[in-house]
């Protein structure tokens, strides 16, 4: 039986080796219990990290311009990228 865990990466710009500013996990195998903010450090460093250790990328966020005026304030997280990983369960 197949089960999937999803790793939501935030990087610090567009591109997939920049650095990790926050992240959320949720593990489909029911193996792990994890809580927002229950670790200080991040489960990868960056992106490409994520994909050398075998998760799968299945979306990135548009990339879309500040409206003029608004370069300066702070919103959502834009730079989100979502990983899948498919793990065998007995």
């Amino acid at each position: 039986m197949q089960r999937q865990n999803v790793l939501v990466l935030y990087l610090g710009d567009s591109a997939l080796d920049s650095p990790v500013i926050a992240w959320s996990y949720w593990d489909g195998t029911g193996t792990e219990r994890r809580m927002a903010g229950d670790q200080d450090e991040p489960p990868y460093p960056n992106g490409l990290a994520a994909l050398r250790d075998g998760w799968r990328l299945l979306q990135t966020s548009q990339l879309m311009p500040h409206y003029p005026g608004t370069e300066t304030q702070t919103s959502y997280l834009k730079y989100e990228f979502m990983f899948e990983q498919i793990v065998e369960v007995p």
